[in-house]
Formats: structure tokens, C-alpha cells, sequence
């Protein structure tokens, strides 16, 4: 994978993560999500799902990742029926690479991962407040598909958000 894509404030690339990215992928998680997860969670995502677990660094520093698995369940983009479908747990940009195309880039090669899986749609959980995420979300095409109300563990609700691949 390693395809280095180039924005107006510099280079970055694009990668499979690996055990030793783990404690940057936890740093940048903690510095722009309120949600965290225990680090043997992140080691286990990408044990059982390597292929979708990627990184954007930038000069050796990671600016960001995305963590997705493979589910099998109810679809999300249809109205009857069984489908392959990835779920992207966590996205995050840190705060000075982003507007570069970071996360945009991130998403789509995530998504490639998940259609090289056989997935037939992506789904994601999305702070109802969180505009920006889910302006380019819509970008991408994703659509909502419900509200989870109270779904986050300060109350907040979230919204599902789906695509069909």
C-alpha cells in the first residue's frame, strides 16, 4: 500500500499499521476523541484485521488512522437481508494535519480494504454534534440510517451512517 499522496502542506503516506505504530495511534486517539479504548483493544483490531487498520504519517510522525473490522449481520444500505460489511470503529486526524485530505484519504483506502474483503457496505457511529465529521462522511456517501440515541458513555447520541460498496 505505501502510496505517499501529496496536499498543498506536504507530503504523507498511507499504511497498513503495525504493533509498533500501536502507542501513536493511542497518543493521537487521546488527544482528539473523548473515547478510548484499552491498548490490548487496538492490538486485537489489528491482529484479526490488519488490512484495515491504516495509518497517514507524515515525516515519520503518525497524523492519523483509521481502525475498521470485518462484521457479518442485518445490512445497513438494504432494506432485507444478510451482508459483509466493515465498521469503522475510530477515525482521527491530528489537529494540525487536518484539512490537508487526510481523513478523506484514510476513509477511501479503508474502504478499498473492506471491498478487497468482500464487504459490501461500511457503516460508522458519528457524535450527532460532530458536524464536520459528517459533512464528510455525506461527501463520501455515506447516509444515515438511524439515530443511537444516548449511545455515547456522556449521553451524547450518535447517528449510524452507512454505505453501500
Amino acid at each position: 500500500m505505501q502510496e505517499t499522496t501529496s496536499s498543498r502542506d506536504g507530503d504523507y503516506a498511507v499504511r497498513r499499521c503495525t504493533p509498533e505504530d500501536i502507542p501513536s495511534v493511542i497518543n493521537v486517539n487521546a488527544v482528539t476523541l473523548p473515547e478510548h479504548y484499552s491498548d490490548y483493544f487496538y492490538y486485537e483490531i489489528l491482529k484479526d484485521f490488519p488490512s484495515t487498520f491504516l495509518i497517514a504519517e507524515n515525516g515519520g510522525r503518525v497524523a492519523g488512522y483509521i481502525m475498521c473490522r470485518m462484521e457479518y449481520g442485518l445490512s445497513m444500505t438494504r432494506r432485507f437481508g444478510l451482508a459483509k460489511k466493515g465498521h469503522i470503529i475510530s477515525v482521527a486526524v491530528l489537529r494540525e494535519y487536518r484539512g490537508r485530505g487526510v481523513g478523506t484519504k484514510l476513509i477511501r483506502e479503508a474502504l478499498e480494504e473492506v471491498r478487497k474483503e468482500n464487504g459490501k457496505e461500511c457503516y460508522l457511529e458519528v457524535r450527532i454534534t460532530n458536524e464536520g465529521a459528517i459533512e464528510l462522511y455525506k461527501r463520501l456517501g455515506f447516509k444515515v440510517t438511524s439515530t443511537l440515541h444516548g449511545y455515547y458513555k456522556d449521553g451524547e447520541s450518535a447517528y449510524t451512517m452507512a454505505l453501500s460498496l
